[in-house]
């Protein structure tokens, strides 16, 4: 088998996701390096020096792109989008101009992998930050990029950025992403990805316990965390968007809509219509993603044209609980920059900020 034929079904490459009578088990292993302050792994904090690599279709990509623009990251870390759909070898340029990234110059992210790894044994995932200096991955650890975000990148943090992960909360905070990590964001796909009815029906469950968690914890706070946007906030939302467009019948996860849960669906419509969320999210590349690389599950590859997600810019009640949504001396991000709009025929309505 050659490098460029090595591939894990569980991470970002066509193929099996399904196996038969066995539950779904997703490779945590990813390239743990990171861009500090002190550049302790060889990689210092370097304004331009490095492009974030994240495709709108996935879910952990889109955390980056929404923690990116709380912060005002823009011009510090510029960013590559791959198209929605990829082949079993890697996420392709197929959106830009020639599909060929213009500042790294290739066609398959797996190239930026390669170039510091030849014989990479795993997925070739998003997100993934490249060094554009020698055009090699520095890493993929989508738990760690957003947290360095937030703590190693603050001497380039746009003036009223947010404190997402606020020194005081951060036990908490882990604690809370951990569980989110392992009962809803990855829970989703092992409900979706089961290989047998028992472990369908047991991951269901845990899925839906957790969703009726959440359910009751958004009952009494504006956030996650309380009355201010936080990492947690980050996290879970790209799950909730993607929940009645996808998981609902593409996974199986089908109890009930999240639409007709009056806290987590108000919460969603709430961060959908805050700068720096809704304004990241592609409804059109996040279905076609899924129903048409899951071959496995959605063998016809037909994407459907539903459900009717224009509700998501209807008012929403979360104002009636205490609010200070960017933290004491926060504001709100500036719009996206030009070539970052997401094309309004891909979204319910134009997103626009409060």
């Amino acid at each position: 088998m050659t490098a460029e034929d090595r591939t894990t079904a569980e991470h970002s490459t066509e193929g099996s996701y399904v196996h038969k009578g066995k539950p779904f088990d997703r490779d945590m292993t990813y390239i743990d390096d990171r861009i500090t302050r002190d550049g302790r792994d060889g990689w210092p904090v370097e304004e331009g020096r490095y492009r974030l690599i994240a495709a709108r279709a996935c879910p952990w990509a889109n955390r980056t792109l929404i923690s990116r623009r709380l912060l005002g990251l823009e011009d510090a870390i510029s960013v590559g989008m791959p198209g929605p759909t990829h082949d079993r070898r890697s996420w392709t340029f197929d959106l830009d101009e020639d599909g060929v990234d213009p500042v790294l110059g290739y066609e398959r992210l797996q190239q930026a992998y390669f170039a510091r790894f030849p014989d990479y044994p795993r997925g070739i995932t998003v997100p993934a930050v490249v060094d554009i200096p020698s055009k090699a991955v520095v890493t993929n650890d989508f738990q760690q990029i957003t947290l360095d975000f937030a703590t190693e990148w603050t001497a380039l943090h746009r003036d009223g950025a947010p404190d997402l992960y606020p020194e005081g909360q951060r036990e908490e905070i882990d604690a809370l992403n951990r569980w989110m990590l392992h009962r809803v964001n990855n829970g989703v796909y092992k409900v979706g990805f089961a290989g047998s009815q028992e472990d369908y029906e047991r991951e269901y469950r845990e899925l839906w316990a957790a969703l009726d968690e959440l359910e009751e914890r958004l009952g009494d706070r504006r956030y996650l965390m309380g009355p201010s946007i936080t990492e947690a906030d980050v996290r879970l939302f790209p799950t909730l968007i993607r929940f009645d467009p996808v998981y609902f019948g593409h996974f199986k996860a089908n109890r009930q809509p999240l639409a007709t849960m009056p806290n987590l669906w108000n919460y969603t419509k709430d961060l959908f219509q805050t700068p720096g969320f809704g304004d990241t999210v592609d409804l059109t590349q996040i279905k076609t993603h899924y129903y048409f690389v899951h071959e496995d599950i959605n063998p016809t590859q037909v994407v459907p044209l539903g459900p009717d997600m224009s509700h998501l810019l209807e008012a929403h009640d979360r104002d009636r609980l205490t609010t200070n949504t960017w933290g004491d001396g926060g504001t709100a991000p500036a719009a996206p920059p030009a070539a970052e709009v997401v094309d309004p025929a891909h979204t319910p309505l134009s997103v626009t900020g409060r």
